[in-house]
């Protein structure tokens, strides 16, 4: 960063007395319109697609080449003045068009499809909060029971399955 770039994604910003400064600004506009609410075609790519399309936007792999050397990690969007790159910062989001799932970079790497959060509420309940302790299985009673343990287990499997609880 310069004092002629902005402090988060490194937009250029105009100086007074500058000449030519809507280059400048569209350049800002240009790299806003890849990193507002981002949308990839795929992430980890390393190499430039042969023929991408105007607005079309990738999160560069670890290994890039071409045209995309030395932007590891970095949204590349191709706009009609060739390719532009929004470098990794922790919090950057994107949705990963294919799958339709956000993307997030925690500052070095990006991670696919992982939800954080403190509890998930529906129509303003709470459905999921932090993973409660193991449950014991039952061992011990009469014959009687035997359905009953097999019920309960059958639970206990599926709330492991799902993660609400630890095995």
């Amino acid at each position: 960063m310069t004092d002629e770039d902005s402090a988060r994604l490194a937009l250029p910003l105009l100086a007074a007395g500058q000449a030519q400064k809507e280059l400048w600004h569209n350049e800002a506009l240009a790299l806003l319109d890849i990193a507002v609410q981002a949308s990839v075609e795929e992430i980890g790519r390393d190499a430039p697609p042969a023929s991408p399309q105007p607005g079309q936007c990738w999160i560069v792999g670890t290994a890039p080449s071409g045209a995309w050397s030395g932007q590891a990690g970095a949204i590349a969007g191709w706009t009609a003045g060739g390719w532009r790159f929004v470098a990794p910062r922790a919090g950057l989001r994107a949705q990963h068009l294919p799958s339709g799932q956000m993307a997030s970079c925690d500052g070095k790497t990006w991670r696919i499809g992982e939800v954080r959060a403190a509890r998930l509420l529906v129509d303003g309940t709470q459905v999921v909060g932090a993973r409660a302790a193991a449950i014991t299985v039952p061992t011990s009673g009469a014959t009687i029971d035997a359905e009953l343990r097999a019920c309960v287990e059958t639970i206990l499997i599926m709330l492991q399955t799902h993660g609400l609880i630890d095995a």
